[in-house]
């Protein structure tokens, strides 16, 4: 059996075009540190982009594959998380 690589899952999601968050790297990959990862992946040439976006659609995403509830009384439609992609 392979040995599971967390920054190789999160890597291949974002070559993949999917964008991710710090809270969907830790959540749904394993990553212990995403900044880091993200700077490794900068290191191989790949051009990071960011931008802001409300919680809601990334907890949304995150329901895709596993439940996520948000703690009652968080106004997490007014939060917002940065998400990151791997311009082409």
């Amino acid at each position: 059996m392979a040995e599971y690589k967390a920054a190789s899952a999160l890597r291949e999601h974002m070559l993949e075009g999917h964008p991710v968050t710090l809270l969907e790297a830790i959540l749904l990959f394993g990553v212990r540190n995403p900044n880091a990862e993200f700077t490794r992946i900068k290191k191989d040439r790949f051009l990071i982009e960011s931008r802001e976006v409300p919680m809601a659609k990334v907890i949304r995403r995150i329901n895709e594959y596993t439940v996520c509830k948000v703690p009652e009384g968080l106004p997490y439609k007014e939060i917002q998380l940065t998400e990151y992609w791997i311009k082409k």
